[in-house]
C-alpha cells in the first residue's frame, strides 16, 4: 500500500512540498512514492527524456492506478494549474471509464511567487478532475493550529507555499507544517477506506 505523490515543479518549491508531504505519510507508517511529470513543448518535434536528469521519476499510469491514495501539487499559474500537470490529467480518461481511482482519497497543494497569485484557485482546479474520477478529496482542518497562524501558505484546500517573485522565500514553518500534517492525514485517511 502506498500514496502517490505527484508532482510539477519548475523552480523546485511544489517538489519541496511533496517531500514534505511524503513525510507525513511516512510517519503514519504507508509508503509515500513520489513521481512528476514531464514538461510540455510547443514545439510539437520536441521530445522528453525517458528518464529526468534529477529528482523524481517520471510517473507510470500504474503508479496511479494502483495506489492508495493521491496527493497531486502544481504552481500556480494565473490562477490554474501548471499545463504539464493538466496535460497529464487528460490522459486518464482510460483509468476514469475504469473507475481505477474510484473511492479513493486525495489532497492538493501549490507553490505560488506572490502572496495573492492564486494558491486556493489553483487546488481547487486540481480537485475538479479528481471528483471526476470519483476520488475522496481531503483538505485541512482548521485543527491544525499552522493553519489559524500562517502568513504566508496554507489553505484549508491543501498545503500551499509562497515562494516570492524571485522564488527565494524558504519553506516557512507553518508551511512546512501544514504540508506534513496533509500528508499524515492522506495516510490515515488511506489506511480507513482500504
Amino acid at each position: 500500500m502506498y500514496v502517490l505523490v505527484l508532482y510539477y515543479s519548475r523552480q523546485g518549491k511544489t517538489a519541496e512540498l511533496a517531500k514534505l508531504i511524503a513525510r507525513g505519510v511516512e510517519m503514519e507508517g504507508l509508503e509515500a512514492k513520489i513521481r512528476t511529470v514531464p514538461s510540455v513543448s510547443p514545439n510539437t518535434e520536441a521530445t522528453q527524456a525517458s528518464v529526468p536528469d534529477s529528482g523524481a521519476s517520471y510517473f507510470e499510469k500504474s503508479d496511479l492506478a494502483e495506489c492508495a491514495a493521491l496527493a497531486m501539487g502544481s504552481p500556480t499559474r494565473f490562477g490554474n494549474m501548471a499545463a504539464p500537470l493538466k496535460y497529464f490529467l487528460e490522459t486518464t480518461s482510460d483509468l476514469w471509464l475504469s473507475g481505477a481511482l474510484r473511492g479513493k482519497p486525495a489532497s492538493v497543494f501549490t507553490s505560488t511567487s506572490s502572496l495573492h497569485g492564486g494558491q486556493e484557485s489553483t487546488l481547487l482546479t486540481m480537485m475538479i478532475p479528481l471528483f471526476h474520477h470519483g476520488m475522496v478529496l481531503s483538505g485541512l482542518p482548521y485543527s491544525e493550529s499552522a493553519l489559524m497562524n500562517t502568513t504566508s501558505g496554507g489553505t484549508p484546500y491543501g498545503a500551499s507555499h509562497f515562494a516570492g517573485a524571485d522564488n527565494q522565500r524558504v519553506i516557512s514553518e507553518e508551511e512546512a507544517s501544514l504540508a506534513i500534517a496533509q500528508g499524515k492525514r492522506l495516510a490515515q485517511l488511506a489506511k480507513k477506506l482500504s
